[in-house]
């Protein structure tokens, strides 16, 4: 039986976005034994309590350097000429999930790509939809048709009220809870594993350690995948493709520290041998298998 991975999540919350590689560790390592479920948490109904507690569009991208620096996901650092909310990209998430549920997590890769390298305005429809065309396969008019729907509304709220659950669990536990509008709520990302009755949880940012420890605790009989030979078999396993930094956490062995640079150096002779091809993203690239 797989172990259920309920993601609590948001497309614009950076913390969220950088946990990117330590997920791609997890895909790699374990395949389908994990079924994914995505709860959005919807951060902020409108761009308000932002402005009201000092974000600037500048504050932001200040912010984002530090993430680049720290964790390695691709940033741009131009300012937007606004303060965002995150709600609408939350619930073409979620339209996304009932109309085409294999397109859910690629839907939320490609907004975050959107929030994180562009200035998209990514509460607007049409902004949404530029970022969502990356999802191959998904009918974006579609889904910006539903965002408004009631069964949209419906089911984003239902994802809102299990991400304001958390009082009283590990997550508020270990300080890594959150209360911004009512309830205390998950922060993103939290990942929660389940098998059967038992429930362990990764309360807010953590590192691909403290998953794998969850993991191993809960079924010590899975299969666990050592790290690949090259990138290039990696990235076979990842049609969609790979940004420097997950590619190198793949690579790393046990508790190893990523190597980036010599990852990044094996992508560019792939490419050079006209086995992969890299597509520019803010200041890194998604890396693919020819």
């Amino acid at each position: 039986m797989a172990i259920e991975a309920t993601l609590f999540n948001d497309p614009g919350c950076p913390w969220g976005y950088s946990v990117s590689p330590a997920l791609a560790v997890l895909r790699w390592r374990y395949g389908s034994q994990l079924s994914w479920r995505l709860v959005t948490i919807g951060l902020a109904e409108t761009n308000e309590r932002y402005i009201q507690t000092g974000y600037t569009p500048a504050r932001s991208a200040l912010g984002y350097i530090r993430y680049r620096t720290r964790y390695g996901m691709p940033f741009a650092v131009e300012p937007r000429s606004r303060v965002l909310a995150t709600a609408p990209a939350c619930r073409a998430i979620v339209a996304t999930r009932l109309l085409s549920p294999s397109h859910e997590l690629p839907a939320l890769r490609a907004l975050q790509f959107g929030w994180f390298t562009t200035t998209l305005l990514l509460d607007e429809p049409d902004a949404i939809a530029q970022a969502l065309q990356a999802v191959d396969g998904l009918d974006v008019a579609a889904v910006i048709a539903m965002l408004d729907s009631p069964n949209v509304v419906e089911a984003y709220e239902a994802d809102r009220r299990l991400a304001r659950q958390a009082e009283g669990g590990p997550t508020h536990f270990q300080g890594k809870a959150r209360q911004t509008d009512g309830p205390v709520r998950y922060s993103a990302p939290s990942l929660v594993f389940s098998a059967g009755e038992r429930r362990m949880e990764a309360g807010g940012f953590q590192t691909i350690e403290a998953y794998d420890v969850l993991i191993a605790n809960l079924d010590p009989t899975l299969e666990r995948r050592p790290p690949p030979d090259s990138p290039l078999d990696a990235l076979r396993s990842f049609p969609e493709g790979l940004v420097t930094q997950e590619v190198a956490a793949i690579m790393a062995a046990g508790n190893d520290p990523p190597d980036r640079p010599a990852a990044e150096s094996s992508l560019v002779e792939l490419a050079g041998e006209g086995l992969l091809t890299r597509a520019p993203l803010g200041d890194d690239a998604i890396w693919r298998p020819s």
